[in-house]
């Protein structure tokens, strides 16, 4: 699958996952992740994440990061982000932990 996606929209990809990983997306982590994108790129990448098997949502972040050249800093920005969407509601469960662990990887 060739993915056609901006980097905002890769971004709200990866960001909206962190934040439905755990089935729950709370308003604070929303509000979050608008902070960083605009509300259509949200709207959109929201539509398609809904959709996507979980397998499908890491190959994808996989196959995005080895077709666009991301820097190590950039890498590092994109971590701190996903924190910041799990510490959005004040809290940070063990599904939220272990996806942690993969995107951690995926972006090294």
């Amino acid at each position: 699958m060739i993915i056609e996606w901006t980097r905002a929209e890769f971004e709200a990809y990866v960001l909206l996952y962190a934040a439905q990983c755990n089935l729950l997306e709370t308003e604070e982590e929303r509000k979050y992740i608008l902070s960083k994108v605009d509300e259509k790129t949200f709207n959109k990448v929201h539509t398609q994440i809904v959709f996507d098997k979980e397998e499908d949502i890491i190959e994808n972040i996989r196959e995005y990061l080895l077709m666009n050249k991301y820097s190590l800093e950039e890498k590092r920005n994109l971590i701190n982000d996903i924190k910041e969407v799990f510490f959005a509601d004040g809290t940070v469960d063990k599904m939220e932990k272990q996806i942690f662990v993969v995107l951690q990887k995926i972006l090294k």
